[in-house]
């Protein structure tokens, strides 16, 4: 008998200690798992924040795309209650604003009131407090994330800040012993056990809060016996290890709530911006119920593909919160009776700008590893300026859909000021994340690349000025295989009595090859690299006229360069970079770096400035007014192939190339194609007139312009130039005729910009 006990008791102690080493193992996951990240977060990708005041251009139109993009719904001026929400009447709009960190700010929800005439901000005020606004920000549009392997997302919340009846309404609705048990349910074990003998099946089940936690995080989904064991003993190896309150907000964040194509839906942070377009903390008594009902059944329960079977669930989530004391019954009549209020339009998974996000995902590979940006849940500030991201879109389809249906086109726009990278078109086919001709497509480059010849010239002012003259006639041109070039006008002709300026301003093949030629091809290719385009292979004298192949945003670095008075500022699409606390990992500021002698780029843009108003692109004036003194330049290859046009104004530069993917003609000129497009998206964002300030070391003479002398103001025809100092001619014609008079520098001028250019270069 003795024996029989012993033998017992020894079992009972192998078992105990058995379950104890399977206890064990469970105890260990846990703790390491915990300890580490518990999610795997996608980072995300926000456009800038927009920074309204009043006296800021703005059209209407484009600030209410905006606020779509960013999830914002229309209601009646009335209506506006609710953060992420808006009116709009005529050009007056009344936003409430969602909460947002910035990273170097965090603002509350509020509501502004916005007045708009003319396409400038006259109002801006905040309604509620009657108190007018020197600035607002909004919260940024969401472009885009990059998501771990399992494709899940998810938007983390702290249990401190989120409506207390959240939590509440959980553990009433999901496990009411929640704050009792050990992470396992004695007695609805017991129930769903009877319940599942007499079904013959595992179909009742009695998992708590902490063993759904448990299998989410660390378990398979089938139904099977071990897994249920191993649940438990997960369970409570959470409960040791962790409170109900960390138990708690774990389950808040990881809780699966729908799908978004193959996005999964995680977490009540998420799910509230999902189905309501707000945060989790601005939501109501009956939205907490509605997403709380959704627990027993995601995709049963979709308000979106199932209202009447949500908002029956909802209400009966409703009437629990009322039982246990979390609402009042003014509260529960008002909540039952209100609709489902699901936006129509959730923000989507996919990013409305797939070529701007292609962009920015390359830079970012530069410093950090691809999984750590679909793990770390990184925040991402850009520089995509929605609305300029817009008007190039709809600029580029109003051209494209007037054309042949094989043409395609890459655009890029970028800041005068920081060289930041507004806005990407990849292709005709904006939502899709294709071939990106924008940083792709290196195709030759043509006319675009006689600035960088005339200005190698300009930079040697004992020889070239903007007056001297140049040979158009033929040219005949040794390569270095010894086979002969010999290229043409684009008219075919040679011109007489060509001058420097007018051979850039109306695009002379002949004296364009004669003049990189003279100041030598080793002096052109450093030129252009000091413009931002180095080059490695063997210098050809077919690179003068643009046998060069970039892409897009290469040529915008380029002619950035020409825009910023010769100084190189690094193209830049990314602002900063923050962990999910806050913490600033990347900032990317703003480097400047003079390359080139700011005088004679001043000179060169005067040219271009002319080849605008009078030159290959004057066709301009039909999308931009005179006055605005657009600088730019057509660029067209060999058949008809490419059409390119670079241009900027006083605040936006923009390169556009429209052409075929296979190289086949595209039968347009730059300046019936991709000038098109570059007018068409000018048109429609906010321009200042480029106003180009002579440096110190540039100097103005009146100029006889049959001669090339000096001469007085008065003379007929007499026009005032821009020279490097000490390169203006030192000869002298006098005239006596006082039919005209032209002011020279310093003097003051009638009529607008454009006019003093065309008195300038005639």
């Amino acid at each position: 008998m003795k024996i029989w006990r012993l033998m017992v008791l020894l079992a009972l102690l192998g078992a105990g200690a058995g379950c104890y080493g399977y206890f064990s193992h469970f105890d260990t996951l846990v703790q390491n798992r915990f300890q580490g990240r518990l999610w795997e977060l996608p980072a995300r990708v926000y456009a800038r924040p927009l920074e309204i005041y009043p006296g800021m251009n703005l059209s209407p139109d484009l600030f209410e795309k905006e606020l779509g993009l960013s999830g914002y719904q229309q209601k009646k001026v009335k209506s506006v209650e609710n953060p992420g929400t808006y009116s709009r009447r005529g050009n007056q709009f009344v936003v409430f604003l969602r909460a947002f960190d910035f990273g170097d700010e965090t603002l509350g929800p509020r509501r502004i009131s916005i007045k708009i005439k003319d396409n400038t901000i006259v109002g801006l005020r905040r309604p509620d407090t009657f108190s007018n606004r020197e600035m607002e920000r909004l919260d940024p549009v969401v472009m885009g994330s990059f998501y771990p392997d399992s494709r899940e997302d998810r938007v983390l919340v702290s249990l401190d800040r989120i409506p207390l009846t959240l939590g509440k309404t959980i553990v009433a609705v999901e496990d009411r012993n929640f704050y009792t048990h050990y992470g396992i349910d004695p007695k609805s074990i017991l129930r769903a056990v009877a319940v599942n003998l007499k079904n013959q099946s595992l179909s009742q089940g009695a998992s708590t809060l902490t063993q759904q936690l448990a299998k989410n995080f660390f378990l398979t989904r089938e139904k099977t016996l071990i897994r249920k064991v191993n649940e438990a003993f997960t369970a409570l190896a959470l409960e040791r290890r962790f409170s109900k309150d960390e138990i708690l907000e774990a389950y808040i964040n990881e809780v699966y709530l729908g799908q978004d194509g193959k996005r999964a839906i995680h977490g009540f942070g998420l799910a509230a911006e999902f189905y309501f377009g707000r945060s989790l903390s601005d939501l109501k008594p009956h939205e907490i119920a509605l997403l709380v009902g959704m627990l027993k059944g995601p995709s049963a329960y979709n308000p979106r593909q199932y209202p009447k079977r949500a908002l029956s669930r909802r209400n009966l989530a409703l009437e629990l919160m009322a039982d246990q004391g979390m609402i009042s019954a003014s509260v529960l009549k008002r909540s039952m009776a209100a609709p489902l209020g699901v936006i129509v339009k959730p923000a989507q998974g996919h990013s409305p700008f797939p070529y701007y996000l292609d962009l920015v995902k390359r830079r970012l590979m530069k410093e950090y590893r691809e999984a750590d940006l679909k793990t770390m849940g990184l925040r991402i500030f850009t520089a995509l300026n929605p609305q300029v991201q817009l008007a190039a879109e709809q600029g580029t389809a109003e051209f494209l859909k007037t054309k042949n249906s094989r043409l395609d086109a890459g655009v890029v726009v970028t800041a005068l000021a920081t060289n930041e990278i507004l806005a990407v078109v990849g292709g005709k086919n904006f939502r899709y994340k294709g071939f990106n001709r924008a940083l792709d497509a290196r195709r030759p480059i043509g006319s675009l690349v006689k600035p960088a010849v005339f200005l190698t010239a300009l930079l040697n002012p004992g020889t070239y000025t903007m007056i001297t003259p140049v040979d158009d006639g033929p040219v005949r041109v040794k390569n270095p295989d010894g086979s002969i070039w010999a290229p043409q006008n684009f008219d075919r002709k040679s011109h007489e009595g060509v001058r420097l300026y007018q051979a850039l301003v109306h695009s002379y093949n002949r004296s364009t090859v004669r003049l990189g030629m003279d100041v030598g091809l080793d002096a052109v290719g450093d030129v252009l690299s000091k413009m931002g385009h180095p080059l490695t292979d063997t210098l050809l004298p077919s690179m003068l006229l643009g046998s060069l192949e970039m892409s897009p945003v290469h040529v915008a670095q380029l002619y950035h360069t020409l825009a910023s008075e010769g100084f190189y500022i690094p193209a830049k699409s990314i602002r900063t970079v923050y962990t999910p606390e806050g913490t600033p990992l990347s900032r990317y500021p703003l480097t400047i770096e003079q390359r080139l002698d700011p005088g004679a780029v001043f000179l060169l843009n005067k040219i271009l400035q002319a080849a605008v108003s009078q030159g290959t692109g004057r066709a301009l004036e039909e999308w931009i007014p005179r006055n605005m003194a657009f600088a730019g330049k057509t660029g067209t290859t060999n058949n008809l192939r490419d059409s390119w046009f670079a241009g900027f104004s006083g605040n936006h530069l923009a390169v556009a190339w429209v052409g075929r993917d296979d190289n086949k003609p595209a039968g347009l000129t730059g300046s019936t194609g991709a000038l098109q497009v570059f007018g068409r998206i000018m048109a429609k964002i906010p321009n200042i007139p480029l106003a180009l300030a002579a440096p110190g070391n540039v100097e103005w003479g009146v100029i006889d312009p049959q001669t090339g002398a000096l001469t007085d103001e008065n003379c007929p025809n007499a026009m005032a130039v821009p020279f490097l100092k000490g390169s203006a001619p030192d000869e002298f014609h006098p005239c006596t005729q006082e039919s005209y008079l032209l002011p020279g520098p310093g003097k003051e001028r009638s009529g607008n910009l454009i006019d003093w250019l065309k008195d300038i270069f005639k």
